[in-house]
């Protein structure tokens, strides 16, 4: 299991090949079966596949970010986000052929951390099934935009949910196929036994 976590990195770019549904099945599985405070088990998972939704989102998204700025406090990532945007052609979910929207209830107090405990899941499930996966805020950072929201809704999501993640999921574009799977070296994360 350690090995597992240990090799478990981000991928970002993906093969033009979708993912076979009972690969997926089994990562929303594991997903479902991450731990939800009070064992709640509210959270609400998307699996869009579709090309033409998927980039109806990545079209979306960089709408809403293109006409965002970019602040001195503004989160790296974000304003990463914010200035491809205003680029073009920003895809965030990075081509993959299936995107996972991890959903919860709005005013549900472990809505983000039942979200991350079921991705992580996922994401190591991914790995343990040879498939390459990278965590997604996006959509997360754009859970009140209305466009979005009312599109999210004719996805699937209920009126008082909103997207707290999600993870994009395919086949690594490498030769072999196989997502990067050499551990990073840690330079954070203390730890101290008491």
């Amino acid at each position: 299991m350690l090995d597992l976590i240990k090799t478990r990195r981000s991928t970002r770019k993906y093969l033009d090949r979708p993912v076979p549904r009972e690969l997926l099945e089994q990562i929303v599985e594991a997903g479902r079966y991450a731990p939800s405070g009070g064992n709640n088990q509210t959270g609400h998972f998307l699996v869009v596949t579709d090309p033409a939704v998927l980039a109806r989102l990545a079209e979306m998204a960089q709408e809403a970010f293109a006409g965002m700025e970019v602040m001195e406090n503004t989160y790296r990532s974000l304003a990463f986000a914010i200035q491809a945007a205003k680029r073009g052609g920003y895809v965030f979910h990075y081509h993959a052929p299936t995107l996972i929207i991890a959903a919860n209830k709005k005013d549900y107090g472990n809505n983000m951390a039942d979200t991350a405990c079921a991705l992580e899941n996922m994401m190591l499930m991914a790995n343990a099934l040879d498939l390459g996966s990278c965590w997604i805020n996006q959509l997360r950072w754009l859970n009140e935009d209305p466009a979005l929201l009312a599109y999210e809704r004719e996805l699937g999501l209920a009126e008082d949910e909103r997207v707290y993640g999600a993870v994009a999921v395919g086949f690594a574009d490498t030769p072999d196929g196989l997502p990067e799977r050499t551990p990073l070296p840690r330079t954070g994360n203390r730890v101290e036994y008491i």
